[in-house]
């Protein structure tokens, strides 16, 4: 393993720890594969395929398991687009999105480009966690 490669891993081993996690073989090959470029949108089973690519040998209950750990240690946003499916996003940050319809890509939309008013006071002892718009668009 090259220098910058070990040096990668050891940074995402570090980000895994620091949200809580134990950084095992399989959080790390996935891990690997979501951070390695960016900010991403990613379904369980296009990871599932990208580590099958990649050689690492897991079960899709594995990506899907892993995920929604790293959904809940706060690296991912799950972003339901409908019943059938939902993404990953590696952007944690404040954005929205644009579904585009005809290929099934997510799109970011920054966070200061939509306003959301209006919206209504939640109910005794809970509190408004977070407002999800997703937009969808075709290509004309």
């Amino acid at each position: 393993m090259s220098s910058k490669k070990k040096s990668k891993m050891t940074e995402i081993a570090g980000r895994l720890k620091q949200a809580g996690l134990r950084p095992t073989r399989q959080r790390l090959a996935l891990a690997g594969l979501l951070f390695r470029q960016g900010d991403r949108h990613l379904t369980a089973e296009s990871l599932y395929e990208d580590a099958a690519r990649a050689g690492h040998a897991l079960s899709l209950a594995t990506v899907y398991n892993t995920l929604n750990q790293f959904t809940a240690a706060g690296l991912l946003r799950q972003v339901a687009v409908d019943a059938e499916r939902s993404y990953f996003d590696t952007n944690t940050g404040e954005h929205q999105h644009f579904y585009c319809a005809d290929d099934g890509t997510l799109i970011d939309i920054p966070g200061q480009a939509i306003a959301i008013t209006g919206v209504p006071a939640p109910p005794k002892g809970m509190a408004v966690e977070q407002v999800d718009v997703v937009v969808r668009v075709r290509r004309s």
